[in-house]
């Protein structure tokens, strides 16, 4: 038979699934005999039960009646009694902590009898206080009434008092007040307000219950990745009273800081209140260290207990707590939230305490910790002009003149000036604009749009979905609807973590943290938070499995990724090298009439890619650099087809003669034009449709290695073809890849990238062909589940993010079900064919701290990612190795 109902010291803080994290440390407590004023749990199995069957469990009654009447016997009183009564509060308390989100009533067992037995006990007007707070919350949580109505009724009865202050209310004024009320809860609800204690109780259970599924409880759950089918659990304890007089009173601590986690005393108190006061900020507080003055017993058996919690449950502590005429009583404690510089910096004060391991230590931080503290910041905002809130596409703050091209971003900042760039949405050709910018602003597209995902990549403030904002880049300008207008020129800051984007300069803060990875701050010269970061990604470095390789296309890329911690390149797109002016070459390519024209134009294309890749080769000696040959469609490269039209109808239209080539560039155009070109012309097809372009690249990397070896360096590149879907298709590029590599004297490995369903479905015999694998997870998502990425984040991911179909976008986290079973058989089946298949992944999840997780679980030699997240993945790798060790121990 189920047991739905555990009394305090019957529980402990292993058993969080069951009694919720609140309920937990409440039997923990009670165990360590510290003063918990008593009571039960009602668990989280009888919510489930309650929310998937519309009613409690038939059996829970009588176990809350043989609890109740325990707790009776325990305090010498009886709930609702009218001489003493015995009052409680009803709690919720998930396993995960969700402050606020869920329901509360306290002072549960007041009616008209038991008040007036309450009051006769020496003071009136707690008893009618408590009462009227008892109406007032259990109207507003229970019976839905509006909440508003009694706050109207409360401030209309302190200015007719003549106060601002609830405690200017005498016995009468609140005994008026309980009667108004109650008119509140008849008029609204059309029934009086219960009478009977064990119906109160009974109803803010069900209350509570229910609110597991409130509208605030589902977005946080959604916004922290809790699981929506945990519940939560009710906790009713013995009511104590801080609100008895000026010897009582409430409060909140913290072992530590939780802003800084610098060691003292850390929290609030309010004399003759209730716990709600502290939180709804009705009175300033005073601040924890004055309670010494007040009530230096009471301090001092406090500062004990927080010293007995901290070094029980091994970190930062928060605790609420109330004193009742001198004594204290311990409400509540949980392992505290903090910033993630007071995580970075308690983790490591807690080792050198010797309380936790290096390894604990690692696993008290994560990857999004490290990313925040990786990113500049605004300081106050307050007075700053905020012109509109986008999207927060990434993260950081950036000040820069307001620019509408690449070229002007470009000249701009190389006369020294820090410029914001403006684009309705941006592009490949855009990248060196990017590159030159502050930060970039776009009024149209998501966190997965071109923008985004190559902000992130460099590191750059990215705002995106500016819809407010009407850009028009002829006229170089910004309007907004209220008629403001934003020039050329004009000062812009943006904040890439909220989205909002304002007027003018607002001053920003650099990262230390980027300036000891990037190598101008030494960890022995930063603060404390930089020392902290030093010794915890060193430990991780020292314990993970997984290598971290970045996504790099240029060298200096490729530095900066090697001074992050990069152990080489695990993606190096060789479509930017076909940009800007080599455009005209890879133009005269496609229309070339003749073999000759062909040769002539791959002729002239080599030498820069080959300096390209000299370039990136040398900025990674020694390491792994994994070029992906072109990959993109043909459309990438050529003219718009409605520009192009537009252009020769004009020509034609003013009597001119358009250009012979333009007019056979449309023809090109026309022909190749594709109605869904992702899934056209392009990687390992455009290498097998067009002759000689998959040739020049790979010649172009082995001359690039042959001369860095000659020189005395150690190149080492590796050829991966893209979107390989047959096994046969990368046969017929690797004989001609192998004869070149040949020819010029260098070897190298050749791999795929595994980006389709049907690669990942026979990884098999495509392993056959391949000494390497890396997981294209960002068009392996995409072809998964047949989103069109660019398309589907505006139109419908918030709705499926709002019905729960997605907890997160797969663009940001891996889908585990779905592609992430495409990878673990990819692994599989590739690695019974060739064991010492090496294996990893290039796209954005290389970078996601969660994705990492399931990456080492599946058995992959490494991760790419941006430079700038290669810390955030050197911290997760080693901690996925911890998980997994601890999770064998098991």
């Amino acid at each position: 038979m189920t047991k739905y109902v555990y009394d305090f010291a019957e529980g402990s803080r292993d058993m969080k699934d069951l009694l919720g994290g609140k309920g937990a440390n409440l039997s923990e407590m009670t165990n360590l005999g510290l003063p918990v004023p008593p009571g039960f749990v009602i668990t989280t199995e009888a919510c489930t039960a309650y929310l998937v069957n519309g009613d409690v469990p038939a059996e829970l009654a009588a176990e809350v009646t043989q609890h109740l009447d325990a707790l009776q016997a325990k305090m010498g009183k009886k709930l609702g009694d009218a001489d003493d009564p015995l009052l409680v509060s009803v709690r919720s308390g998930a396993k995960f902590s969700m402050p606020g989100m869920m329901d509360t009533v306290l002072n549960i067992g007041l009616n008209d009898a038991s008040v007036e037995g309450l009051a006769r006990q020496g003071n009136e007007r707690f008893a009618w206080d408590s009462y009227r707070r008892l109406v007032q919350m259990f109207g507003k949580t229970v019976l839905g009434v509006d909440g508003e109505l009694f706050e109207h009724a409360l401030e209309a009865a302190k200015k007719a008092k003549g106060t601002v202050h609830d405690l200017d209310l005498d016995a009468r004024d609140l005994h008026g007040l309980v009667d108004e009320f109650k008119a509140i809860v008849l008029k609204a609800t059309g029934a009086e307000f219960p009478q009977d204690p064990r119906e109160q109780m009974e109803l803010a259970t069900k209350a509570v219950f229910d609110s597991w599924n409130g509208e605030r409880a589902r977005l946080y759950r959604r916004q922290e990745r809790i699981p929506s089918d945990l519940g939560t659990a009710v906790n009713v304890c013995t009511m104590v009273f801080g609100n008895l007089g000026m010897d009582s009173g409430t409060g909140v601590a913290f072992t530590r800081d939780p802003g800084s986690g610098a060691q003292g005393v850390y929290g609030d108190y309010l004399q003759n209140a209730q716990g709600e006061d502290v939180v709804a900020g009705i009175r300033n507080t005073l601040q924890l260290q004055e309670l010494e003055g007040i009530d230096k017993p009471a301090y001092d058996e406090l500062m004990t207990i927080m010293a007995t919690l901290e070094h029980h449950y091994r970190d930062l502590c928060d605790i609420e707590f109330t004193i009742e005429r001198g004594k204290l009583w311990m409400l509540q404690t949980r392992v505290g939230k903090r910033t993630a510089g007071a995580a970075f910096r308690i983790a490591t004060q807690l080792v050198d305490e010797g309380l936790i391991s290096e390894d604990e230590a690692l696993l008290r931080v994560t990857g999004a910790q490290l990313m925040q503290l990786m990113f500049p910041k605004f300081g106050d905002t307050s007075q700053a002009r905020k012109l509109t809130k986008g999207m927060g596409a990434s993260p950081g703050a950036a000040v820069g003149k307001a620019v509408f091209t690449s070229e002007v971003a470009v000249q701009w900042a190389a006369r020294g000036e820090d410029v914001v760039l403006v684009r309705r949405e941006t592009n490949p050709d855009d990248l060196s604009g990017m590159i030159a910018a502050r930060g970039i602003l776009t009024s149209r597209g998501g966190k997965t749009s071109h923008a985004a995902v190559v902000a992130r990549g460099m590191g750059k403030t990215c705002v995106c979905g500016a819809e407010e904002l009407e850009i028009d880049t002829a006229e170089r300008t910004i309007t907004l609807r209220d008629g403001t207008v934003v020039g050329e020129g004009d000062l812009l800051s943006i904040d890439g973590t909220t989205g909002e984007v304002f007027a003018g300069e607002v001053a920003v803060t650099p990262s230390p943290v980027v300036q000891y990875f990037e190598g101008s701050l030494a960890s022995e010269d930063g603060d404390d938070l930089v020392q902290a970061v030093h010794r915890l990604i060193r430990h991780a470095d020292g314990v993970r499995r997984l290598k971290v390789r970045t996504n790099a296309d240029t060298g200096e890329d490729a530095a900066r990724a090697r001074r992050f911690g990069a152990e080489g390149i695990g993606l190096c797109r060789t479509e930017h090298m076909f940009l800007g002016e080599r455009r005209k070459l890879v133009e005269t390519l496609i229309i070339s009439d003749t073999e000759s024209e062909q040769q002539a134009a791959l002729a002239a294309l080599l030498p820069p890619q080959r300096d390209d890749f000299v370039e990136i080769l040398r900025a990674m000696d020694g390491q792994p650099v994994t070029v992906r040959l072109i990959d993109p469609p043909l459309h990438e490269f050529l003219p718009d087809l409605t520009e192009l039209t537009v252009e020769i109808a004009v020509a034609e239209a003013k009597g001119e003669t358009p250009e012979p080539v333009r007019v056979r560039l449309l023809e090109e155009v026309r022909r190749l034009h594709e109605m869904n070109p992702m899934l056209g012309l392009r990687g390992v097809r455009l290498g097998l449709v067009i002759p000689g372009l998959f040739a020049l690249q790979v010649r172009a990397l082995a001359e690039a290695a042959k001369l860095l070896k000659d020189d005395g360096l150690d190149p080492r590149p590796e050829v991966m073809v893209p979107l390989v879907g047959a096994v046969q298709e990368l046969e017929l590029v690797r004989e001609e890849a192998e004869r070149i590599l040949a020819e010029v004297g260098v070897t190298a490995p050749i791999g795929t990238m595994i980006e389709l369903p049907r690669a990942a479905m026979t990884a098999g015999q495509i392993a056959e062909a391949a000494e390497f694998f890396s997981f294209g997870t960002n068009d392996l998502t995409q072809t998964t589940w047949g989103f069109s990425r660019d398309d589907v984040e505006a139109s419908f991911f918030s709705r499926y993010l709002d019905l729960g179909i997605f907890g997160v976008s797969p663009f940001e986290s891996i889908d585990r079900d779905g592609v992430g079973r495409l990878v673990r058989t990819a692994v599989d089946e590739g690695r019974a064919t060739r064991s010492d298949l090496h294996l990893g992944v290039c796209g954005e999840h290389g970078g996601d701290p969660d994705s990492v997780h399931f990456f080492h679980e599946a058995g992959l030699d490494y991760v790419s990612c941006s430079p700038f997240r290669v810390p955030v993945a050197r911290l997760e790798a080693g901690r996925a190795s911890l998980e997994a060790t601890a999770s064998d121990t098991r």
